[in-house]
């Protein structure tokens, strides 16, 4: 299985956010079937492991990744960058072939039965 990683940048980015928050064990990745091309990641504060969460440590941090989104999700690399005056998480995910023209989703190969609409 290749393994999510996360870069230095992206590993101090959540460091600082959790600080600044003052609670959380980390960040929660998932992905959901949603925007124009397919499929959008979702980042959230992690308050809590769920049952099943795939549990990524790098440079002093966590990332809980939602199982149902391993598929999708292996290969990746998690790196926060600062283009101009924008600040933001950028994923370099191999198994994305296709991005929308906004960049808020992707498109594989294969779409993942697994992966779970999106709620509101």
């Amino acid at each position: 299985m290749n393994e999510i990683t996360l870069t230095p940048a992206a590993a101090e980015r959540i460091r600082s956010q959790i600080e600044r928050r003052g609670h959380g064990l980390g960040l929660r990745l998932a992905v959901r079937e949603t925007g124009c091309s397919g499929y959008s990641y979702v980042l959230d504060y992690a308050d809590e492991a769920a049952p099943g969460d795939h549990l990524v440590e790098a440079h002093g941090v966590k990332l809980f990744v939602e199982v149902d989104s391993l598929p999708l999700l292996q290969g990746l690399t998690l790196d926060f960058r600062r283009e101009g005056l924008n600040e933001l998480f950028h994923f370099d995910n191999p198994n994305a072939e296709e991005l929308c023209g906004c960049g808020e989703s992707f498109t594989t190969a294969a779409p993942s039965s697994n992966a779970r609409p999106a709620t509101l």
